[in-house]
């Protein structure tokens, strides 16, 4: 009998210990903490398979933010970003999503600042002279204006999350050079528009290191993609308009997910 007890209790405390392995392998820890601020290039804007609630902020299922959450598993996700913001909507809506317990944020934010759908729909329907003048307006907000906007929003964020990992998230080249064979624009407004966009990258950049942020630069993802490419990861003049000009899902998920996931 006693024999018999000091087997039941040693197999009962094998077992015990085998079950205890086999829950530790298979057990995962949750992801940080994770918080997507800014505008419709990280809201999904373009990507479809949008969620009903956003409305017109039109956050997308397929948007960086969400595939990034669907695979990390965070312990909390807030999705803040929205169509059209500029950094003053960042700061002033945005950013309560923030905690001390945050532990990531992404965002992309100051090409509505500058006016870019503005810009790139002036260089589409208008004459080159037009465009160019427009893009030269946008290019001295950017210099001289767009910095301290950023050095806000920045701080703003800092304050807001003093622990978290920051990656900000630039903007891609909207046209492949050389284009010959590109229809619509000239390839004089085209070279304009992607001499723009490289100037806005640069400050957004100059600024994020500045915050000690990190910086993912999707014009290297997106290179190869871009309009007129003939394997485009952005939208040209489509319907709905306000998808114009934005990354489609697969702009998100080869273009923007892995900017993000090699700067979290």
């Amino acid at each position: 009998m006693r024999r018999t007890r000091a087997l039941t209790t040693l197999a009962t405390a094998v077992s015990g210990l085998l079950l205890a392995l086999v829950g530790g392998g298979t057990a995962q820890a949750a992801g940080p903490s994770y918080v997507a601020l800014g505008d419709s290039y990280s809201s999904g804007n373009g990507a479809g398979d949008y969620i009903d609630s956003s409305g017109d902020c039109h956050r997308s299922n397929s948007a960086y933010p969400a595939l990034w959450a669907a695979a990390n598993a965070p312990s909390s996700f807030s999705f803040a970003a929205c169509s059209g913001a500029v950094t003053s909507d960042v700061t002033g809506s945005q950013i309560s999503a923030l905690n001390a317990d945050t532990q990531l944020v992404s965002i992309s934010i100051g090409g509505n600042d500058a006016g870019f759908a503005d810009v790139m729909t002036t260089c589409v329907i208008s004459s080159v002279d037009t465009c160019l003048g427009d893009i030269a307006t946008a290019e001295s907000f950017i210099s001289g204006t767009l910095p301290g906007r950023l050095d806000a929003t920045y701080d703003a964020i800092r304050a807001g999350a003093p622990d978290a990992r920051v990656v900000v998230l630039g903007y891609p080249r909207m046209y492949i050079e050389p284009s010959p064979g590109c229809a619509g624009i000239g390839e004089t407004k085209r070279e304009a528009i992607n001499d723009a966009s490289d100037l806005l990258n640069t400050v957004i950049a100059e600024r994020a290191a500045a915050h000690g942020f990190a910086f993912g630069d999707v014009r290297n993802t997106f290179d190869g993609h871009e309009l007129c490419s003939g394997d485009d990861w952005l939208h040209d003049l489509a319907l709905p308009v306000w998808e114009s000009y934005h990354p489609t899902a697969v702009g998100h998920s080869s273009g923007y997910l892995p900017a993000l996931n090699a700067n979290d």
